[in-house]
């Protein structure tokens, strides 16, 4: 209840507000027809497409636009990275709007009882406490979500019944003929339409939370939080029908009696809170994943409770916190608010339609139903987002300009990645390791570690990138009891951990591949250790130090990690473009934390050694020897 529908489950405040302002002279006709257009809404966007279709598409139990990528990232259809990068940016934009949005749309109703109170100032102080709340985690405050959103949609459902008898003629509104009247008549459907979808814009949270709740909870619960939502609705429209020229008010708030308007006010504030609490949850994640799929340069993430999927991201909070209290100082109320919400979401929706028809059909879904699912939901979404563009003027703009900020960085770091990636050079290991052994036996080479870890790039265990080995047998020749190289990849399944040791040279050389799901927390140092340990009880490993006195004594050989930093040089010959990206890059990477903190090491034991990345796609000029004159 708290963690999946609190961002859908906070619409009401503002959602037949938003409708009324298209038109404020409305009758009966248009109330019907736009909580129709409701109803139908959440019927066909949230209730067919998400919750009966999208929640089909886990990895592994896990949802969201990028968890569904991850299912696809070795598709032959390159472009879809786009895509979920896309729709990736467009949630978070519109994540920072909904905090702002709903916490402001409940502190608006106290200006029923106290007109004068200054709304900008207290929900500013409301929203930063939100934020600071984070560095503690949910773990304490996450148990009262559940039961404070049961009562919350109990208010609903009571209050939209007890409204609902005033005029049962708002009933009318379940045949879906009265939105298509609506549409049709109205020279002004697309800002009808730009307010309505405002009632389905959480309906992402619900895919992107499967990993938390699981599909089958989601659905049921569903039912009941739909239920609530549609008598809500209907309880608005009849007060409306019955109060002609009310366009001005809140009808949220006009419906309850007097003698509850503040404790309806408590409950709005302690929803919205909550709605911003899930969506935050939900932005840490998406960052997490974007991190581990190669969109984002590796930030810092803090695990504040060992609650499944709790996780804290600093540099994200304090980040969404400046764009919510920008988006508050900049919009000021609930309504202009309004005009920037919505247009971002519908992005994220066309491109989890255009990935979700993608899916199914590599599930062996035929290929006329999937092009039925993606042309009815692409048609949908796409009226919505035509509808939401002629907001854009009006502060549709602010999430497009986040949105595009988002989406450009995730495109030029995971390119720039990929890029550098190809120009690094690779040899085969096993022509190697004759040096590697040779460099052990030489006592005339000082002892660098009892064992060096290198962290290793290339494609396979087969293969070692030449910058490793000069970095043994040229930069500083490194004598070492045992050399490891360390491959780390990540996997579709969100929760993988294991691992394989290969040894081409038995108590020398140990090939170690670590395989991480796209949702666990990097600790190579950590996982190193359990694996030392599992290769010594099999004894494959004699871990204890080359060094005489050390080793009589039994104590083990200590650990040095190298790192090695691939600067670009500008001596390369490569095309304009690349030498751009690599610049980009580079830039970039200030953005995340340095290499040895992303992969959990020990910085004490840490070497970061920097080698030129040269690129040679062209060749030169040679320079040639005078000849001397005869």
């Amino acid at each position: 209840m708290g963690i999946v529908f609190g961002d859908i489950g906070t619409s009401p405040l503002y959602v037949m507000k938003a409708i009324t302002a298209v038109n404020p002279g409305y009758d009966a006709e248009y109330i019907i027809g736009a909580v129709s257009c409701i109803i139908w809404t959440l019927t066909l966007q949230t209730t067919l497409k998400y919750v009966l279709l999208v929640l089909r598409a886990d990895n592994r139990g896990e949802g969201g636009i990028l968890a569904l990528f991850a299912l696809l990232r070795n598709s032959p259809r390159r472009w879809l990275y786009a895509v979920a990068a896309t729709g990736a940016a467009a949630l978070i934009a519109d994540g920072v709007i909904t905090p702002a949005i709903t916490v402001t749309s409940a502190i608006e109703g106290l200006g029923t009882i106290v007109p004068d109170i200054p709304v900008t100032g207290v929900v500013v102080a409301i929203i930063t406490l939100i934020f600071i709340m984070q560095q503690a985690g949910t773990n304490k405050i996450g148990r009262f979500f559940g039961p404070f959103m049961q009562a919350w949609f109990v208010m609903l459902a009571t209050l939209g019944v007890v409204c609902l008898w005033e005029c049962p003629a708002i009933l009318k509104a379940f045949n879906p003929w009265y939105a298509v009247k609506l549409l049709i008549a109205s020279p002004a459907w697309f800002l009808i339409l730009g307010a309505v979808f405002l009632c389905t814009t959480g309906a992402e949270a619900l895919y992107s939370d499967l990993g938390h709740c699981g599909r089958r909870n989601i659905s049921v619960s569903w039912a009941i939080v739909k239920t609530a939502l549609v008598l809500n609705y209907l309880g608005q429209g009849a007060w409306l029908i019955t109060h002609p020229g009310a366009a001005g008010e809140n009808p949220f708030y006009a419906i309850m009696p007097s003698w509850f308007v503040l404790p309806g006010v408590i409950m709005a504030t302690g929803a919205a809170i909550i709605a911003s609490q899930a969506l935050l949850s939900g932005s840490f994640t998406i960052f997490s994943e974007a991190m581990n799929l190669g969109f984002w340069p590796k930030i810092r993430i803090k695990y504040p409770s060992v609650e499944k999927g709790q996780l804290y991201i600093p540099a994200v909070n304090w980040t969404l916190l400046a764009g919510c209290l920008l988006t508050i100082l900049l919009f000021r109320d609930s309504s202009r608010m309004e005009a920037a919400y919505g247009l971002a979401i519908t992005v994220t929706m066309l491109m989890t339609t255009l990935l979700m028809a993608v899916w199914m059909r590599t599930r062996g879904v035929h290929r006329l139903l999937c092009g039925l699912f993606l042309a009815a939901f692409g048609a949908i979404e796409g009226v919505f987002f035509v509808a939401n563009m002629f907001k854009f003027t009006h502060g549709g703009w602010y999430s497009v300009l986040m949105a595009a900020i988002i989406v450009t960085v995730m495109i030029l770091w995971r390119n720039g990645t990929r890029r550098r990636a190809s120009f690094i050079e690779y040899r085969p290991l096993e022509g190697s390791t004759s040096l590697i052994s040779a460099i052990k036996d030489d006592r005339s080479i000082p002892k660098y570690a009892s064992n060096i870890v290198f962290f290793s790039r290339s494609p396979s265990p087969e293969l070692i990138e030449s910058k490793l080995l000069y970095s043994i047998a040229n930069k500083q020749p490194k004598r070492a009891d045992h050399y490891w190289f360390v491959r780390i990849e990540y996997t579709d399944n969100p929760d993988t951990l294991e691992y394989t040791v290969e040894t081409p040279v038995p108590g020398t050389v140990y090939c170690v591949t670590m395989r991480f799901g796209f949702r666990v927390e990097a600790k190579v140092s950590v996982y190193l250790r359990q694996i030392v340990e599992d290769l010594v009880a099999a004894g494959r490993l004699d871990l204890r130090s080359g060094y005489s006195s050390l080793r009589e004594r039994g104590i083990a050989g200590d650990f040095r990690f190298i790192l090695l930093h691939r600067v670009f040089s500008p001596t390369s010959n490569c095309s304009r473009a690349d030498t751009s990206l690599m610049q980009i890059y580079e830039r970039l990477r200030h953005i995340g934390i340095a290499d040895s903190s992303a992969l959990g090491l020990d910085t004490s034991v840490v070497s970061v050694e920097t080698v030129p990345l040269i690129i040679n796609t062209n060749p030169g000029r040679r320079i040639v020897p005078v000849q001397p004159e005869e």
